[in-house]
């Protein structure tokens, strides 16, 4: 799967569990709000993890140096 895919997947499954924590955890404005910013925290730190991750392989740091004789 290609970046754009995957961080649009990340989206989805962010506004999901934000909605599903609106409905099943209603347990005032601030306990809403804390709920909220958990799940965009975690969603993001989840993406930010992936996408290092991800474009880290694309251009790595560390080449291979091959010797002649192998």
């Amino acid at each position: 799967m290609g970046f754009l895919v995957t961080t649009l997947i990340f989206l989805v499954v962010g506004i999901i569990a934000s909605l599903c924590t609106r409905i099943c955890c209603n347990r005032g404005p601030s306990a809403n709000l804390l709920h909220l910013t958990l799940i965009i925290t975690a969603t993001v730190c989840c993406w930010m993890m992936w996408a290092i991750v991800y474009l880290s392989q694309m251009k790595p740091l560390i080449v291979p140096i091959l010797n002649e004789s192998e």
